[in-house]
């Protein structure tokens, strides 16, 4: 590396990944029914990341952004805003959940059980709850994951569901028995009827 003249960057995922570096997000195989994902890094959230989020979003809540009001809340202090935490409980998972992802399909459920404050530090985890294949496209699958915000008195902060659209590993369709469709022009190799 220490030559630049001839340095060929590769800015293709596979290839990056192919160097050793971490793998950014899961093909439909690498899912497993049950299996439990405890993102890395935490987050602590400060007030200034609660006061930006709450201006970029135009969501001017004096809950969020007012100390004297907040004193006066049945918290007594500024709770950040819920969506704030979902977007980081979101982003904290792209890497193990949605990081390849074709789209994110759908979020379900999201609830709110308990306020963050700042200062809190959330630590995420999900959970694969289903791992579908394709019907209609071999390519590609549907997973579903349970997201958990835990802060850091192990008070559950935040919960939702999601669906991803996530690519099969390239070659995997052509190699699964159970791959929903064959080409027409395919005969099967054994007819128990005939």
């Amino acid at each position: 590396m220490s030559d630049n003249s001839n340095h060929e960057l590769q800015t293709d995922q596979a290839s990056r990944e192919a160097s050793g570096a971490h793998a950014y997000g899961r093909y439909l195989e690498d899912f497993e029914v049950g299996a439990v994902y405890k993102h890395w890094p935490a987050k602590t959230i400060t007030e200034a990341d609660d006061h930006l989020f709450c201006l970029l979003t135009m969501n001017h809540h004096p809950l969020h952004i007012n100390d004297v009001y907040a004193r006066e809340s049945q918290q007594g202090r500024n709770v950040v805003v819920g969506s704030l935490v979902y977007s980081i409980m979101l982003g904290m998972s792209v890497s193990d959940v949605s990081g390849k992802a074709i789209a994110n399909l759908a979020t379900e459920e999201l609830q709110h059980p308990a306020p963050v404050f700042h200062g809190d530090t959330l630590f995420v985890e999900s959970e694969v709850l289903e791992v579908k294949p394709s019907s209609s496209k071999p390519d590609r699958g549907v997973v579903r994951v349970k997201t958990d915000a835990y802060k850091q008195d192990g008070t559950l902060v935040a919960t939702f569901k999601r669906a991803v659209l996530v690519p099969r590993r390239p070659g995997a369709a052509e190699s699964d028995p159970t791959s929903a469709t064959t080409p027409a022009d395919v005969a099967p190799a054994h007819n128990p009827d005939g």
